[in-house]
């Protein structure tokens, strides 16, 4: 090996090598987790500690069993929960997001500059007023009271408005002006330029927004926590969380299985949704 070839080595090293070298490290920190949660959802033993070493035993018996407790009333719930929050955001922030884009009236700039701030806050702040709203509800309301799924997705949807309106008030910017003028020139109202036109044209951010307000209300405990009282209208988390809760008793394995099965429905969405994941997250950037 001569010097032009080592010092070509040296250099790849030290530009690109160690790049490959973190990459790596990074994909075993990463990959390591999941593969000590799916043995241990495969270890009968029913421990945690158990499952150092990975994969030493192997059975099914936990997936079995999970199905036969209240999972699936838990997994069914967090889907009902999920997907009405998802299509309710989506249609709430586009509607929002197309009066700010395409209106011009009073108060216009302190509403963004107020969703701006609003978003700028987490939900968990306010879980103290939360809970004193939904419990005044239930007197009033019951159906939107404490314990209710269609309160948490009320709290949900309140929420998600701000940060899923501003993101897509940036992405219908970019849908050029003159289709809506042209769609009034030949008769069209604003409902149907915005369902016929603008809604076939802003399908990646409203995936985008669908997949994260799912993803983010599939896995939310804290307030699914706080709003639902009874083990029956437990979501996922709650669930799960029910039976990691006994530090001596717990059922780790039927947890980690439980947090494997779980994790499907995720996998599966984002692989069907990932061509519009890209375009819906920068298309809004690109003119303000």
């Amino acid at each position: 090996m001569n010097e032009n070839t080592r010092l070509r080595g040296l250099r790849w090293c030290l530009e690109v090598g160690w790049k490959h070298l973190f990459a790596v490290v990074m994909m075993i920190f990463c990959i390591f987790p999941l593969l000590y949660v799916l043995s241990a959802s495969l270890n009968p033993g029913g421990t945690l500690t158990g499952s150092n070493q990975l994969f030493n035993n192997v059975s099914f018996q936990n997936y079995v069993e999970l199905f036969g407790k209240d999972f699936p009333k838990w997994m069914m719930r967090s889907f009902y929960v999920s997907s009405v929050s998802a299509i309710g955001t989506v249609l709430m922030a586009a509607a929002a997001a197309y009066a700010f884009s395409r209106f011009r009236f009073t108060g216009r700039r302190s509403g963004l500059t107020a969703l701006l701030i609003i978003q700028m806050f987490p939900q968990m702040l306010a879980f103290i007023a939360i809970y004193l709203l939904l419990l005044t509800l239930q007197d009033i309301f019951p159906a939107l009271g404490l314990g209710s799924p269609l309160g948490l997705i009320a709290v949900y949807l309140g929420g998600a408005l701000g940060a899923n309106t501003f993101l897509m008030y940036g992405f219908f910017n970019t849908i050029p002006k003159e289709l809506d003028e042209a769609a009034r020139i030949d008769g069209a109202t604003h409902a149907q330029i915005f369902w016929g036109v603008i809604m076939r044209l802003v399908t990646p951010i409203l995936a985008v927004v669908g997949l994260l307000s799912f993803v983010g209300t599939y896995g939310d405990f804290i307030l699914a926590k706080i709003v639902l009282q009874r083990p029956e209208d437990y979501t996922l988390a709650v669930g799960l969380y029910v039976w990691a809760s006994d530090e001596r008793n717990a059922l780790w394995s039927l947890f980690a299985a439980g947090a494997v099965v779980a994790a499907i429905p995720i996998i599966l969405l984002f692989m069907y949704l990932q061509k519009y994941i890209v375009s819906g997250l920068t298309a809004g950037a690109v003119k303000g």
